[in-house]
């Protein structure tokens, strides 16, 4: 039975919490297709985005997902803020809880930043990512697409390809699906793979091409390519040629496997534009879900 304030990491939470926000999210899936479907769930609460970094996709989600249970939606911005000046994170959550809010949904670059804050302040705390350590929500998404597709993680070989050693994505997905039952395997350049995420359960496989057969889910990351043209690869074309999740790959794929991104999409760098759109993508499917897995969070964090 769920009975947490706050949503940090999926690291903390156990497959049977893991299953109550997954089977939460199912009940509102339908009301992610069309703004007429709200509910009353969180009417009169409100709910405070701090972004100390920008993240369209997320904070979309976030708003959308809090305006479809009634709640008060307020907007932070890092640029012009009190942060800028000076005032510290602590101070800063003190404050806005000082106004009378109910959530604060957190995404910043310092990994354990959600954590500090929630340790200062008695309202929810909500990570929407934080340095390189978790972004729990997309973790969640992730998951629940998988269960929608695949019904079940025992079994399931996920390979998840790119810059392992900066995603807080990957590792929020380790460990949730690790806490699930499946098999993960992790693929990249050796300067992007950690050799400690052999600790977290993962399986390393330096030739992405030994897995792609095997696979069940290939969850493919985005490359930045500010790491391609410095001194950690070679080359976009480099990185595509060993790690790119090409039309040649995608065709040795097993029949039913799945491909998911978390996004942006560098398209034609670790994905072709034919995969990302093509039949086996769940790339869209995993936009929608995670509304419905923000609505479930959002509204289990405040005990409803």
């Amino acid at each position: 039975m769920w009975n947490r304030k706050h949503l940090l990491g999926l690291e903390e939470l156990s497959r049977e919490e893991i299953v109550e926000v997954l089977d939460r999210a199912r009940t509102f899936r339908e009301s992610c297709t069309s703004s007429a479907r709200k509910h009353s769930t969180l009417a009169g609460k409100t709910v405070v985005m701090l972004f100390f970094e920008p993240s369209t996709r997320t904070t979309t989600s976030f708003t959308l997902a809090a305006q479809r249970l009634s709640a008060d939606v307020v907007g932070f911005s890092n640029s012009g803020s009190s942060t800028t000046k000076g005032e510290t994170l602590i101070d800063t959550v003190r404050n806005i809880e000082a106004m009378g809010v109910d959530i604060l949904v957190i995404r910043h670059g310092a990994s354990g930043a959600p954590h500090l804050a929630a340790r200062h302040v008695d309202v929810s705390v909500v990570n929407a990512g934080d340095g390189t350590h978790e972004h729990p929500t997309q973790g969640l998404l992730d998951l629940y697409t998988i269960r929608e597709k695949k019904g079940k993680f025992e079994g399931l070989k996920v390979v998840i390809v790119g810059d392992i050693a900066h995603s807080r994505v990957a590792r929020s997905n380790i460990f949730g699906l690790r806490t699930l039952g499946a098999e993960v395997f992790v693929s990249g350049p050796a300067t992007l793979v950690p050799e400690h995420i052999t600790e977290l359960g993962a399986t390393v496989v330096k030739d992405f091409d030994e897995i792609v057969g095997e696979a069940d889910v290939i969850n493919v990351l985005r490359i930045q390519r500010e790491r391609i043209e410095g001194t950690v690869l070679p080359s976009t074309a480099e990185y595509t040629r060993l790690f790119g999740l090409t039309r040649e790959r995608e065709r040795r794929m097993k029949p039913d496997a799945i491909v998911m991104h978390p996004g942006p999409i560098n398209r034609g760098v670790e994905i072709a534009p034919e995969v990302a759109d093509g039949s086996r993508s769940v790339i869209l499917e995993q936009v929608t879900n995670g509304v419905a897995v923000r609505m479930a969070v959002l509204s289990m964090v405040v005990g409803k």
